[in-house]
């Protein structure tokens, strides 16, 4: 057993090690990993969809990768490339595009948290960021995966990161999360197709709206789930 642990760890630490030594001795990825943080972390939609753009064919590719690499490196926004792809590729396409790619990336930072363990994940996040997606998870339960994609200011990615610290299994996660993102997918990508500079201010006022009103729709079933519960226990 002592043997299985310590080849384990080994294993983990070997990965990390791989994984660091590819950032901070190829100055190109290096280079490459600080613009991609710096165009995301601005929240400038014009920003990423120039990004994108750049790449020419291979733009659907780089927003597919793009978006993993949000997911791994939370808690930056995921919306602000929905909006891009929506820009670039038609609501529809876009559509398709962040949610595909999104889910890789979910199902990317459940499996790191899995295998990888806590430690790695709060190196990745943070110790406070974990311990309020742990509450969020105690809070909320089954709903926790639903109401993280509909809330744009709740970090998805976080929250996929905890899931994996859990004992979810992964389908129920992947299937939750596929059921969750979807319609925020298509509300976001349906703005984002519309999007220009005068009506940023505009959009986010709606978005905030729309997140309120499915966390109130929300809370209403978590509510009525619970006091089901308590009627049967009396």
């Amino acid at each position: 057993m002592v043997k299985s642990f310590l080849s384990g760890y080994k294993g983990k630490l070997l990965v990390l090690l791989v994984v660091l030594g590819l950032y901070y001795f190829i100055p190109v990825i290096k280079i490459n990993i600080n613009q991609v943080f710096f165009i995301l972390s601005n929240m400038d939609v014009d920003l990423v969809r120039g990004y994108i753009l750049g790449f020419g064919i291979w733009a659907p590719i780089v927003s597919f990768l793009l978006m993993i690499f949000q997911s791994v490196i939370a808690p930056l926004p995921a919306f602000i490339i929905t909006f891009a792809n929506a820009s670039l590729f038609g609501w529809v396409y876009g559509a398709i595009l962040s949610w595909s790619s999104a889910m890789v990336g979910a199902a990317l930072c459940f499996y790191i948290a899995r295998y990888l363990g806590r430690v790695v994940v709060e190196k990745l996040t943070s110790r406070t960021a974990l311990e309020k997606a742990d509450h969020f998870f105690q809070q909320y339960g089954k709903f926790a995966i639903v109401i993280a994609r509909l809330l744009p200011f709740v970090s998805f990615d976080i929250v996929s990161y905890a899931a994996g610290l859990t004992s979810m299994r992964f389908w129920p996660f992947f299937i939750a999360t596929g059921i969750g993102q979807l319609p925020a997918t298509i509300v976001y990508s349906y703005i984002g197709g519309m999007l220009t500079g005068t009506t940023k201010t505009l959009v986010f006022g709606l978005l905030m709206l729309f997140a309120v009103t499915a966390f109130m729709v929300l809370i209403k079933q978590v509510w009525n789930d619970r006091k089901k519960e308590v009627e049967k226990s009396v």
